[in-house]
């Protein structure tokens, strides 16, 4: 039977390989994305490092059912939390060197897709010699990838190296619903894009063949949310992008620990800032004074979440880096977390009515189905973007100022952006969001909606195949 026959026969199961990038940030999508696939019919094989799988299946919920099929990375080194953000390049390069591993499974197991991050530049050629289709899946929302990793954006520079002052416009026929920019230290964050690392490839020449390549894009996006974006890469690229919509969690199994509860259960309904920004963010000791102080200053209840990398003592650290006498004046009312926590579970809580994070698209889309109003102070990549499609195009949420240069913030920055949707809730600008918010939640909410951008998702799957 020929692979568009098979296609066709609604009895004959779609079989899926997933190969996502080896940061956490980048398995989780794919994870999830696995899970809804798999809840339709879709047989899945997961592939990452063996080092890997024990807390993909623990903490990032795959399907038990799912097969996970450990490879071997010559060098060793199998996640980002391993390395400094320098040496990531690295990771790529040991990627790179899985080739023959991800050619014999092509070979012996035969799927119709492989899914594949943006490292994997390789990948869309090997698999169409094998008779396979890649699919290039985004972790990255598609207002972020439409600004940077598009063909636009190196036809006006003539030949010449990119600088950072040509990020900070946006790429020639781009969308301008809201005028989207970037600021000055958000142009030279994503710098390192355009810098040379395994194979002397840059990240932007690796992601621009990976999508030119491939055989369809997908992002964990939709319409409703980034429709002129989505319209703007099918046109730069010339092909189909297949949407699996924002991939809202399942709600946890898992019951929140009882020191959390107890503390929680002490104040009163939506008024508990929650203020954390994931395991790989870290903060300087500036930023973290100025954020402790600002948060004190609302006189709400808070949790500060901090994070510092491991070869650092973190005793030591918020030592340093907290205000003078910090602690102690808000031990009534603040409490100050280092290390993994369950996000999820505290974003669900009743007293939890604002969650202050650096936009990643997954923390959003948890915040917004939780009811927690977003306050945006985005550290990197994605994330500046992804707060802007929030506060601007949305509408539901604020983003904290930044000083243009280097991204500086006040303490009376945080004051302000909490102040305006917890205490001034029910006044402009803070009661639009609040409503814009609530419409959205809705929209995530409705298992109908949800489900139907899988449904067809797996229906366009097979009659391209």
């Amino acid at each position: 039977m020929s692979s568009s026959k098979a296609m066709n026969n609604n009895d004959h199961q779609l079989h899926v390989f997933m190969f996502p990038f080896l940061a956490f940030g980048h398995i989780s999508p794919f994870v999830q994305l696995s899970n809804k696939l798999f809840s339709q019919g879709v047989h899945i094989t997961f592939l990452s490092a063996s080092s890997n799988i024990h807390k993909i299946k623990s903490t990032l919920n795959l399907n038990p059912s799912i097969q996970i099929i450990p490879l071997q990375f010559p060098n060793g080194i199998t996640n980002t939390a391993e390395l400094p953000p320098d040496l990531a390049g690295n990771l790529i390069h040991s990627l790179d060197l899985t080739q023959p591993q991800i050619k014999s499974l092509l070979l012996e197991l035969k799927p119709h897709y492989v899914f594949f991050d943006f490292a994997q530049n390789w990948l869309p050629k090997l698999a169409s010699e094998h008779g396979v289709k890649s699919v290039h899946f985004s972790v990255y929302s598609a207002i972020s990838d439409s600004y940077i990793t598009v063909p636009s954006r190196l036809h006006d520079i003539e030949g010449r190296n990119i600088t950072f002052e040509d990020l900070k416009k946006p790429p020639k026929g781009y969308p301008q619903k809201n005028n989207i920019s970037l600021k000055t230290f958000e142009a030279m964050d994503f710098m390192f894009m355009f810098k040379k690392f395994g194979e002397g490839l840059t990240g932007y020449e690796r992601v621009m063949q990976s999508l030119s390549e491939c055989s369809y894009i997908v992002f964990k996006s939709c319409k409703e949310i980034e429709g002129p974006y989505i319209d703007y890469i099918e046109k730069q690229f010339g092909k189909q992008v297949l949407l699996a919509g924002p991939l809202v969690p399942e709600p946890s199994m898992e019951v929140l620990e009882e020191k959390w509860c107890k503390w929680l259960d002490n104040f009163s309904v939506k008024s508990v800032i929650f203020c954390s920004f994931g395991s790989e963010t870290f903060l300087n000791d500036e930023q973290i004074n100025e954020l402790a102080t600002g948060l004190e200053l609302t006189g709400l209840p808070f949790i500060l979440a901090l994070n510092f990398p491991s070869n650092l003592c973190v005793e030591t650290e918020l030592e340093r880096a907290l205000p003078k006498g910090f602690l102690e004046r808000v031990k009534d009312r603040g409490m100050v977390h280092t290390g993994w926590l369950q996000q999820q579970l505290i974003l669900k809580h009743n007293s939890v009515g604002c969650y202050v994070c650096h936009g990643g698209f997954s923390s959003v889309i948890e915040a917004l189905v939780n009811d927690c109003q977003l306050v945006l102070l985005p550290f990197k990549g994605d994330q500046f973007f992804n707060s802007k499609l929030i506060a601007n195009d949305l509408e539901a949420g604020i983003e904290v100022n930044r000083k243009e240069q280097d991204g500086y913030f006040h303490k009376e920055d945080i004051l302000k952006a909490v102040k305006t949707i917890m205490v001034d809730g029910d006044n402009e600008p803070g009661k639009s969001i609040r409503e814009n918010h609530m419409k959205w939640r809705k929209f995530m909410l409705d298992k109908e909606i949800q489900n139907k951008f899988i449904i067809d998702l797996v229906a366009q799957l097979k009659s391209l195949g």
